[in-house]
């Protein structure tokens, strides 16, 4: 070969090997998410509690599924229940990708919220959900982990009291990495729209 010709062939195959590291670095398009993106911002799901089964069980065994992460009690007067009953019809609406969604509903009033309980609540609303509880300890670490806060009022002998907890919703995909938050305000549309995404992008990953 010429040393001309071989130099057109040397440019070119530095042109083209320049051109793909290009290509590679560019970032792939991100998901256009209706609710509040958190990735990187949030850690995994991780997390030693006790199932409406009476398993012990931790964030590992969720993997393989999205995550839907509510903290509350079975005892609410109102916040619990609508969110519940909002998630369920978020996932009847999504059709066979429900399958892939699992509601975990964390309870911050263990003494009244034993296995059997949490089961029967969380059941009522979706056979999709599973109530997850534990020791105070426990509970706490978990809350403090995303930020979320709760506090009970004196038991005053009767058993009725009051537990306060925040009301945000944390989504992590199936991979256990927190991807959005929301709160039950947010639209069942722009939930079933984030859920649809993720679930899709699970499928392709």
């Amino acid at each position: 070969m010429k040393s001309s010709s071989f130099r057109r062939v040397v440019l070119a195959l530095f042109a083209f090997v320049a051109l793909a590291g290009l290509a590679g670095c560019q970032r792939e398009p991100q998901p256009e998410w209706r609710l509040n993106d958190v990735s990187g911002h949030l850690p995994d799901l991780d997390f030693k509690l006790v199932d409406d089964q009476g398993r012990n069980v931790t964030g590992a065994d969720y993997k393989g599924k999205v995550a839907i992460l509510y903290f509350g009690y079975t005892h609410c007067p109102d916040v619990c229940p609508l969110t519940l009953t909002q998630l369920h019809v978020v996932l009847d609406r999504l059709g066979p990708a429900a399958e892939n969604v699992r509601i975990l509903f964390v309870s911050v009033d263990p003494k009244r919220d034993t296995p059997s309980v949490m089961h029967s609540y969380v059941t009522a609303f979706d056979k999709r959900a599973i109530g997850l509880s534990g020791p105070d300890p426990e509970l706490e670490k978990l809350a403090k982990r995303y930020r979320s806060a709760f506090s009970r009022e004196p038991d005053r002998g009767d058993g009725n009291y009051e537990v306060s907890h925040s009301s945000a919703i944390f989504i992590f995909d199936a991979q256990g990495k927190a991807r959005l938050l929301a709160t039950p305000s947010a639209s069942q549309d722009d939930i079933v729209h984030d859920l649809t995404l993720l679930t899709t992008l699970e499928n392709h990953s």
